[in-house]
């Protein structure tokens, strides 16, 4: 009888030298942030027009779309905090069983966990830059002026802040980073994330190792090195994960 999946996963983490993990929305949906495709999402409950929120073009022309998505997103900040399976990643990553977290979440919740090594393919709030005169901006800052100045930041010579996420119309951060964590991993975990958004969703072809999948639905991952798949609660398959591989947690 082949063992369970917590078993298997725990010991594929366990041998591996090269453990690399991708996440998606769903390693922050119980922090109370909605996955943007999920059924309370932008994509379905269209409290937001996502062609307009996150298109670089419309920014450029009216950033007032976003910057009222962008304000009721940092009214969130104070009451999200990392999930168990954030903190989860933290712990193996200092214990040496995880090399890097490539991420396409933009909440800054990987960080905030105590992941050091973070890819943010989307980017995230927590630094902004002028449009005009390029001056960087700190998340708290960019805060500060969201809830001072209204619905629109302005830098002092009067240019627009965008903050450094990835919007529809520019190209991803860190793939070529990305791709070679992938390319040499001999493990290589798809955690809460559908892989239907490209490129983040190209990388697991491209791992000459094994994959491992934990996600709560089904997910349509065409590879040949699935060595798990899970389909369940992704924080509950966490807990007992890092009880089999005897990591504590810093939280």
């Amino acid at each position: 009888m082949p063992p369970d999946p917590i078993t298997r996963c725990a010991e594929l983490i366990l041998q591996s030298n090269r453990t690399v993990c991708l996440t998606g929305a769903g390693v922050s949906t119980s922090a109370g942030i909605p996955d943007f495709r999920g059924p309370q999402g932008l994509y379905v409950s269209r409290l937001y027009d996502p062609e307009k929120v996150f298109d670089i073009d419309y920014f450029l022309k009216d950033p007032k779309p976003f910057y009222e998505f962008a304000r009721d997103f940092i009214s969130l900040e104070t009451s999200i905090k990392p999930t168990f399976t954030h903190y989860a990643l933290a712990a193996l990553e200092r214990a040496g069983k995880l090399q890097a977290v490539i991420t396409q979440n933009i909440d800054g919740l990987h960080e905030k966990s105590g992941s050091t090594k973070v890819l943010d393919m989307h980017g995230s709030f927590l630094s902004s830059h002028c449009l005009k005169c390029r001056k960087v901006y700190d998340y708290t800052s960019l805060k500060a002026m969201i809830l001072r100045q209204g619905i629109i930041p302005h830098c002092s010579c009067r240019g627009v802040i965008k903050p450094d996420i990835v919007f529809f119309g520019e190209d991803v951060k860190y793939y070529h980073e990305s791709l070679e964590l992938a390319q040499n991993a001999d493990l290589f975990l798809v955690i809460g994330t559908s892989c239907a958004v490209y490129p983040a969703a190209s990388l697991p072809q491209f791992v000459p190792g094994k994959v491992a999948i934990i996600n709560n639905t089904k997910v349509g991952l065409n590879v040949y090195n699935i060595a798990v798949e899970v389909e369940s609660d992704i924080d509950t398959f966490f807990k007992a994960l890092m009880e089999a591989v005897k990591i504590k947690l810093n939280i």
